[in-house]
């Protein structure tokens, strides 16, 4: 079979405005990033703001395996399904980092017939919102270290800034530096780090503001560094908030661009669930849901990061809900969970299947604690076996969700039409939308409960400095802010270990601190990191260009 990269440069993909005349968007409503991808200007928004909203299916996943589960792709596959069917649909994704591209993850822009184009814009700078959000974070990074220099009117204590700076690539050598050497007229010298881009508070806060204004509010809410007095300093203190908003006057605005088969994508902000709240922007899902009758939309991992924040952080601050829920899995996936090793997974295990089947009903059950309607779609593979399919219906039949096969992959929308017959029957199911958590508990029963609830631990632990933020942010009156729980996405637990469902475990949490402008309290679990390493062999490694301009190794 052809590449994903080789599938997407044989298509054949009419200009963009062709998919935005699909949602009753014109010439004057765009602007331009070449022939096959566009901004939505603002303007449109204040036109349809008062439309009613579509449905909206959120797409998740069981616990993510090396052998692969094809979250995207079946968002994407979905969507085409929907569109073949003559629903009105959009499909709105998450931008990939640069980091996963050049690492080991890949690309997020789907596989197969089930992409969506341009995929080599898309993987790689696309219209540059992260290249603005690296330029912003840093950029208040550098005003900081300027004010240290110009003589710290702020009395802010060197040991205590909270604000590294970001690199959209994975580089762990940068996880730990020291800045400002070379004598006094290079900077006061200080510890600090790089994360990962994704993993800014500035891309939360792109992808949780209701509109500029909103993201030029929260941009000078963002802490970066406490006083010899223990007060926190903000953007607004250094009187840079202005200019970070400028930087993002465009990315704030939702990327338009289209599947393999014309159907509209937003694809704006958001990738990483294990380490950010890991789901597009508010403004492209809210306005997708104003354009079109049907909306797939999808949060990054499993259900117990992803689908957990889109609903406990972003349902919470946005007001939507999602009509049903599709959570993907693979008969691979599941025997990986049921201890089958990745080289054996052609094989046909039934009993391997039953055994990872544990993994799976705990993401339907974490689904049901929202109640939502939950639909399985298994992604299918040509080593899957009649007997192995149908254990993985069986289940699902006896905790009452819905099942549908998918072969987005190799079929495009065809093969994703029993699943939209599926999910667009659970639309008519009751729901009793309920939040893990209430916003008046404090942290720590706010963490409590997404442990002990939606990953099946027995209890949290802390460590001494966490348990000292945890006091200082309440101190501080931030406990009323939800959670964004940052831990490892290869298990329900805080260990990578831990496959299938984990039983009898603890998590341990770190590390606490406030993302004031996003208006989440981040926790770190366990050994996750928020600026990721390379493998010993790269993706770049296989990844070049000719001088034709022809791409090659981009999956």
């Amino acid at each position: 079979m052809l590449s994903d990269v080789e599938i997407a440069q044989g298509a054949q993909v009419e200009k963009i405005s062709a998919a935005a005349a699909k949602l009753g968007l014109t010439d004057d409503d765009l602007e331009y990033y070449g022939k096959f991808k566009a901004k939505i200007s603002a303007d449109v928004w204040r036109r349809v703001e008062h439309n009613p909203n579509g449905k909206l299916i959120l797409v998740t996943a069981i616990t993510p395996t090396p052998a692969g589960e094809g979250k995207t792709t079946t968002s994407i596959g979905l969507a085409d399904a929907f569109a073949r069917r003559g629903r009105k649909v959009c499909v709105a994704l998450r931008e990939p980092s640069l980091g996963p591209c050049f690492g080991i993850k890949g690309g997020a822009a789907g596989g197969g017939y089930a992409q969506v184009v341009p995929m080599e814009d898309i993987n790689l700078h696309f219209t540059g919102d992260f290249h603005a959000i690296t330029t912003a974070h840093n950029l208040l990074a550098a005003v900081l270290d300027n004010h240290l220099q110009q003589g710290n009117e702020l009395g802010i204590d060197v040991r205590r800034v909270v604000w590294k700076r970001v690199l959209d690539l994975n580089d762990r050598a940068l996880r730990n530096v020291v800045v400002g050497l070379g004598g006094r007229v290079n900077g006061v010298p200080r510890e600090t780090g790089f994360d990962i881009t994704v993993a800014s508070e500035m891309m939360a806060i792109l992808c949780l503001a209701q509109d500029f204004a909103d993201l030029k509010e929260r941009l000078g809410k963002i802490i970066v560094a406490y006083t010899f007095a223990g007060e926190p300093v903000t953007a607004n203190d250094l009187n840079v908030t202005g200019s970070l908003a400028l930087l993002l006057k465009d990315a704030i605005k939702p990327n338009l661009v289209q599947t393999l088969e014309g159907t509209p994508a937003l694809i704006h902000g958001g990738p990483f669930a294990n380490i950010a709240h890991g789901c597009n922007s508010i403004t492209a899902t809210r306005l997708a849901l104003k354009l079109a009758n049907v909306v797939v939309t999808e949060a990054g991992f499993g259900a117990d990061l992803g689908a957990e924040k889109f609903l406990d952080i972003k349902c919470r601050m946005s007001g939507l809900q999602p009509d049903a829920v599709v959570i993907v899995a693979t008969v691979r996936a599941l025997k990986m969970h049921g201890g089958v090793d990745k080289k054996n997974l052609a094989e046909a295990n039934v009993a391997a299947v039953e055994r990872g089947l544990d993994n799976l009903a705990k993401h339907i059950e974490n689904v049901q604690s929202f109640g939502l309607p939950a639909v399985v779609a298994l992604n299918d593979f040509p080593t899957d076996t009649a007997d192995e399919i149908a254990a993985v219906e069986n289940l699902c039949a006896d905790m009452g969700v819905r099942f549908a096969r998918s072969t987005v992959f190799a079929e495009g929308g065809a093969g994703g039409v029993d699943l939209s017959r599926a999910v667009e029957d659970a639309f008519n199911d009751a729901t009793n939308f309920t939040l893990t958590y209430a916003d008046d508990v404090d942290i720590a029963k706010k963490i409590s409960a997404v442990a002990t609830k939606i990953y099946g631990a027995n209890g949290v632990t802390y460590t001494s400095a966490a348990r000292k933020q945890l006091a200082e942010i309440e101190r501080l009156g931030f406990g009323r802010m939800p959670v964004c729980i940052a831990k490892t996405q290869y298990s329900l637990s805080d260990d990578a270990t831990k496959i299938g469902r984990p039983k009898n475990f603890t998590v341990t949490v770190r590390e606490v601190k406030i993302s004031a402008g996003a208006g989440f309290v981040v926790v770190l679990m366990g050994n996750i990191m928020t600026m990721p390493g390379l493998p010993k062999h790269p993706a770049a490694e296989q990844i070049d260009i000719t001088p034709d301009g022809i791409i090659s190794g981009l999956f």
